[in-house]
């Protein structure tokens, strides 16, 4: 499909001139997000999460090098602002997600990352700095999980985007766990000495993949050390969450002030909703193939996208999915889905889209402190793990005595231990509170020169 003729400047159609506020540490907080996930973050897998109720949404990963050299254009018909490289649009996005979106940066350069933050500042509401992706195409330049083990790179980074950037433009950073929980602490400690006003912790460790549990306990003792640093900053759960309902069950056992959804937001982008989409192939899958044709989205790039959706089928049959996930292995094109989709009515999925998320904005969608009842009215203890969670989900309590809160959820394996050799810490374990504030911090590896 051939690319619609761009317009350099800004879009002749008038827009609806949204409220602009600045994002603070408390839009971080009660809140469920998507992740930033390469090529499965696309613009219209962010804009039906807006749409199905996440709070926030974080673009892919974007090196930084790779967005100095593109050419921002508008196009004057959908409004949507690309990035455009040589060949293709490196990134895009549309001015509707502009208060809900933020900005992951894959960077090793503290200049080099303030360059990139500048040339797309003005379309997003904040810069998150990528310090946790294990794959190679990030490593291996010094960026993601190579800074963990960097972490005077790491914090100049950060030091040098929250000088850059102006007041109404948020900075963050992502990170993993690292095997042991007290150079974890000792590298978060520092990176809250940079001015962020968020933290997200994937609870996994750099040599963890996304099938084994993630150690989603450790982060309570995280959570309370920032809380005792005293500087406001919100700390975002990362790691076998399933949805909205399902981050219940994480803050309770982390603490955490809001939580991320990756791979459950990949499979089912209205996984945010207090009731998600079922029947994806009838009920998802049209729509999001008429949008991205509206949007003129990369072919292969939502080939893939939904090619990734997984939901449960009540009114479908199996033989009827299977058809259809035939049909789509075989598309060449967005011509060839057409009996899918039957008309391309992508416009209309646009405005509904828009009306939706100016309707009820998506940060005012927040998730409640969770309000127990007395221990005399339920007629048993709160203080075990296992207790509460029969409050929160009475459904799913069984009679064994696993403890229900760290469960792992269904289709995730658990090995024990991890293979990252990165054990759990003992039930025993208890922090000692907040480091005592040092001039000079130790870092969990040899510093280098920056």
């Amino acid at each position: 499909m051939s690319r619609r003729p761009h317009s350099p400047e800004c879009s002749p159609r008038p827009q609806k001139k949204q409220k602009q506020d600045r994002l603070t540490s408390e839009n971080y907080k009660n809140g469920v997000f998507l992740a930033p996930m390469v090529r499965s973050g696309a613009l219209p897998t962010r804009l039906f999460a807006l749409k199905h109720g996440a709070t926030m949404v974080w673009g892919p990963e974007i090196v930084d090098k790779a967005i100095l050299h593109a050419k921002r254009e508008v196009d004057p018909v959908t409004g949507v602002v690309s990035y455009n490289g040589v060949s293709r649009a490196i990134w895009t996005t549309h001015p509707v997600e502009k208060p809900h979106l933020i900005y992951q940066i894959g960077s090793a350069d503290p200049e080099l990352a303030v360059q990139a933050a500048r040339t797309v500042m003005q379309d997003v509401s904040g810069i998150d700095l990528n310090c946790g992706c294990p794959k190679p195409f990030s490593t291996h330049s010094g960026m993601g999980a190579a800074l963990l083990t960097n972490p005077d790179l790491l914090c100049s980074i950060l030091t040098a985007l929250r000088k850059a950037m102006p007041e109404q433009i948020s900075v963050s950073a992502k990170i993993r766990l690292l095997p042991s929980q007290e150079d974890t602490l000792k590298l978060v400690e520092r990176i809250c000495g940079t001015g962020i006003c968020a933290l997200t912790v994937h609870c996994r460790t750099r040599n963890m993949r996304d099938k084994e549990r993630a150690m989603i306990e450790r982060l309570k003792e995280i959570v309370q050390f920032v809380e005792g640093l005293g500087k406001g900053i919100a700390v975002v759960e990362n790691g076998d969450c399933q949805g909205w309902e399902d981050a219940k069950r994480v803050r309770e056992v982390t603490g955490a002030h809001s939580v991320m959804i990756a791979r459950a937001g990949e499979a089912n982008p209205t996984c945010f909703s207090d009731e998600p989409l079922l029947d994806l192939d009838k009920t998802l899958l049209p729509s999001y193939l008429r949008l991205s044709r509206y949007l003129d989205n990369n072919w292969s790039l939502t080939k893939f996208c939904v090619t990734q959706f997984k939901g449960g089928r009540v009114n479908i049959k199996k033989a009827e999915s299977i058809k259809t996930r035939q049909m789509l292995a075989q598309a060449k094109g967005y011509e060839s889905t057409t009996e899918l989709v039957g008309e391309w009515t992508g416009e209309d999925e646009m405005k509904r889209i828009i009306e939706t998320i100016e309707s009820n904005p998506p940060r005012l969608r927040r998730l409640q402190t969770l309000e127990c009842a007395s221990n005399e009215e339920l007629g048993m203890p709160l203080s075990t793990p296992a207790a509460m969670a029969s409050v929160i989900f009475p459904s799913v309590v069984s009679s064994c005595d696993e403890d229900i809160s760290y469960t792992t959820p269904q289709n995730t394996q658990n090995p024990e231990p991890p293979s990252s050799c990165a054990p759990f810490l003992p039930n025993s374990f208890q922090s000692k509170g907040p480091l005592p504030a040092k001039s000079d911090p130790v870092t969990p590896t040899p510093t280098v020169a920056v």
